[in-house]
């Protein structure tokens, strides 16, 4: 189980909702928070395009997407 707290953080810090994560991602955010809520795996191809959305570095990755 990860802690996804710090990607919520970054993302309320751009001003970024989960709707519009999704959108820009290309998941329905109902799967989007599904994932976020730990009942279902980031693709890894999800997790790069996010990364990239967010500007977060994918030096960055661990500390994103898994934390526990």
């Amino acid at each position: 189980m990860y802690n996804y707290s710090k990607l919520l953080g970054v993302m309320r810090e751009k001003g970024i909702t989960q709707e519009l994560l999704a959108q820009k991602v290309g998941l329905n955010s109902a799967t989007l928070n599904q994932k976020l809520k730990n009942n279902s795996q980031f693709k890894q191809s999800e997790i790069h395009d996010i990364l990239k959305c967010l500007g977060i570095p994918i030096s960055d990755v661990s500390k994103y997407f898994f934390y526990k």
